[in-house]
């Protein structure tokens, strides 16, 4: 260790990320003695502020400590006096205070950086956000105060902070579209912290985004496997619920989250119901959509009509999940069967963000055209029995697209509003003969295949029910 100038006071520097070490004017200082060490940590963690001699000892002995604990203190605090110079440790009762800057002990230094990154992601800054958490993460050299029985609990609360920075930090990767990146990272995490759900969530989504969805499958699994053996708990709630996201190919799962900014003023509506499943057949229909619904258009507005079971809302929302990407303002839905136009035009215009309604029918309808005339939004309104029941739903923006499903051809919808409109037909024979098989084909062998196509004449609700009841009388699990 080199001559210190004259008049200038040592530089310190603390590391407690890890195995305890102190570096005074770029040296490394011998720490040997465990109760010093002890009592170092102590002062450290609780830098700036007065460690009581009762925190200190419970510290050192953990409970057993002996009757000259009062003095021994004393003496260790005395000699590290000694080797970290004077003025640094003070007394000041009841206890000792060790003065020190936050950017001297690396402890301190982490916790600012996650505080601001904190605020950089809250500005929607995530790339900042990670480059201040990785920094903060890099302090890190191992687990702090192994050996420490007294810190046990400081060192639990430490790593637990850690795990949190970890966590937030790839999260935010994953939403700049780092998936394929964080993998390894995230399984080494998985790991680490096998009880931590919200990792093994991050993992599930990072596997689905990079294209490895059977990867995503098996995780959970796995997942659950280890939570039922080791605790006797299924996964929660989040987890089950990203599990049946992955399931169904929900379209939300490929979109980050929007920018902070807008996410102020509330998030996009999702308001589709789930898939039915499994889907099949209806490949003319679909392409008819693409067209009528595309970007290309000026407008779209399509009705699907046709019997009751045929099919409409299972075809109207298997498109609109599979096209959410293109509507990044939302998706709205109402099932116009049992309501009138009235209530749903509040509930639109509450899922639209708007909290001050007015009173006047005539104002909330200009109020759901003007926030709609410059949106990206798809609207579905399922069952519809009559035109009028409809107009007042339509928005007002070009980018905006509907779907009506309804029993009636509803002629007036198409004639003043120039709407497109499919009759929704039967399922083929080759199609049907395909969802009956993937409903009982496995367990109930192609005679019952058969029987079903016939019997259903190609109604796919027809078929599913059929489907449903041969299960519940042969007992045979659902497909």
């Amino acid at each position: 260790m080199g001559r210190i100038a004259p008049g200038r006071a040592p530089a310190f520097e603390f590391h407690v990320l890890g195995p305890l070490i102190v570096v005074k004017d770029g040296a490394e200082l011998s720490m040997s003695a465990n109760r010093e060490l002890v009592i170092l940590a102590s002062l450290l963690l609780n830098a700036n502020r007065v460690m009581s001699v009762e925190r200190l000892i419970e510290a050192v002995w953990a409970g057993s400590a002996p009757p000259s604990a009062w003095r021994q203190v004393a003496i260790c605090v005395s000699r590290l006096r000694r080797t970290l110079g004077a003025g640094l440790i003070e007394t000041s009762s009841p206890g000792y205070l060790l003065r020190a800057t936050p950017a001297s002990i690396d402890w301190l230094r982490f916790r600012e950086l996650v505080a601001r990154s904190r605020g950089q992601a809250a500005a929607g800054e995530r790339e900042d956000a990670v480059l201040l958490l990785r920094d903060a993460l890099a302090l890190w050299r191992g687990h702090p105060f192994e050996d420490i029985r007294g810190l046990r609990h400081d060192a639990e609360r430490m790593t637990e902070s850690r795990l949190e920075a970890l966590e937030t930090c790839l999260e935010l990767e994953i939403e700049l579209g780092r998936h394929h990146q964080v993998i390894p990272e995230l399984l080494a995490f998985v790991a680490e912290a096998p009880f931590r759900e919200r990792v093994r969530a991050q993992l599930m989504l990072a596997q689905y985004r990079a294209g490895r969805r059977a990867d995503a499958l098996w995780t959970y699994q796995e997942t659950r496997r280890y939570l039922l053996e080791q605790i006797g708990l299924e996964p929660g709630p989040a987890l089950r619920r990203l599990h049946e996201q992955i399931l169904r190919d929900e379209s939300a799962l490929m979109r980050p989250p929007a920018p902070q900014a807008a996410a102020a003023a509330g998030p996009a509506p999702s308001q589709l119901p789930p898939r039915v499943l499994p889907f099949v057949g209806r490949d003319e229909e679909l392409a008819t959509l693409d067209t009528i619904l595309g970007p290309s258009r000026a407008s779209g507005v399509m009705v699907l009509c046709g019997e009751p079971g045929v099919g409409k809302t299972t075809l109207a929302v298997h498109w609109a999940h599979r096209q959410a990407d293109r509507f990044p303002d939302g998706q709205l839905y109402a099932d116009m069967g049992a309501t009138g136009p009235a209530p749903v035009m509040d509930r639109f215009l509450r899922a639209l963000g708007v909290r001050d309604m007015p009173a006047d029918p005539a104002e909330k309808l200009a109020l759901y055209r003007s926030r709609t005339a410059r949106s990206r939004l798809l609207v579905v309104l399922d069952a519809a029995q009559e035109g009028d029941q409809v107009l007042p739903l339509l928005p007002g923006g070009s980018g905006c697209r509907v779907i009506v499903t309804s029993a009636n051809p509803l002629d007036d919808l198409v004639a003043r509003q120039g709407a497109s409109r499919a009759f929704l037909r039967p399922l083929a024979d080759d199609a049907a003969r395909h969802l009956a098989d993937l409903l009982v084909g496995g367990a109930l062998g192609p005679q019952t295949v058969a029987d079903l196509v016939v019997t259903s004449r190609g109604n796919p609700l027809s078929l599913r029910l059929g489907a449903a009841r041969l299960h519940s009388r042969t007992g045979q699990p659902a497909a």
